[in-house]
């Protein structure tokens, strides 16, 4: 039997309450006036497939050793940043608060506007596009998802898939969007909060690749 997941908070200055806090270098402020209206799913490991490591942490505050592993050597230009990362094993990090602009959208585009990383907020979910997720990381999506809605004035939520078709397919076909969307619907806390009203990718239209918008690269892409 699950325990139940404790409520999450955002401070006044964007910062989750509950979360492990390891501040990144790889942000800077959002253009003003721009509402914080879109969330971001990513799913992350490095080395692809392997967990637990510290290398995402790493990678987000420009640490990680290239040379420890071939696949690190495609990554030796980037400087890239998420706000969030859930763990496997549930386990919250905060790199950005979410009132500044983290790196994690790269090139993008959402309901006909670019550069996505101006108006959303990033979570990456420790995973691969070939497994399952973990329950506890559900879990933690669901209510930090919510303290979220409490805080920003939240209308969507995407994967990265949907905001960078093509180029990206994170966080893939083992994200269970209805599993997330239901837990987020099941919770009276979530009428409060204004997450019974987000646009979820079965809501919309499959996407189109804007001109210009998204290329065919596969690797991870800095500040776009």
């Amino acid at each position: 039997m699950r325990l139940p997941q404790a409520a999450h908070y955002i401070d006044a200055d964007g910062w989750c309450r509950e979360a492990k806090r390891i501040p990144s270098p790889n942000c800077d402020s959002r253009p003003e006036n721009t509402p914080i209206d879109l969330l971001v799913i990513h799913n992350i490991s490095l080395p692809p497939g392997q967990f637990g490591g510290p290398f995402i942490v790493d990678l987000f505050t420009n640490r990680l050793d290239c040379d420890h592993h071939p696949f690190f050597d495609q990554l030796r230009s980037l400087h890239v940043s998420s706000h969030f990362l859930i763990r496997r094993d549930g386990l919250l990090i905060q790199f950005v608060s979410a009132d500044q602009r983290a790196w994690h959208a790269g090139l993008s585009s959402f309901s006909g506007k670019p550069r996505c990383n101006d108006f959303s907020i990033g979570i990456e979910i420790e995973g691969t596009d070939f497994e399952p997720f973990t329950d506890r990381q559900y879990d933690v999506l669901v209510s930090l998802t919510k303290a979220l809605c409490r805080r920003y004035p939240l209308s969507s939520v995407m994967g990265h898939e949907h905001i960078a078709p093509v180029r990206k397919t994170d966080p893939g076909p083992f994200f269970d969007w209805a599993r997330y969307r239901q837990a987020l619907l099941d919770d009276a806390a979530s009428a409060q909060s204004g997450c019974r009203n987000l646009l979820f990718p079965s809501d919309r239209p499959p996407a189109q690749t804007p001109d210009g918008e998204c290329g065919t690269q596969e690797s991870i892409q800095a500040k776009g």
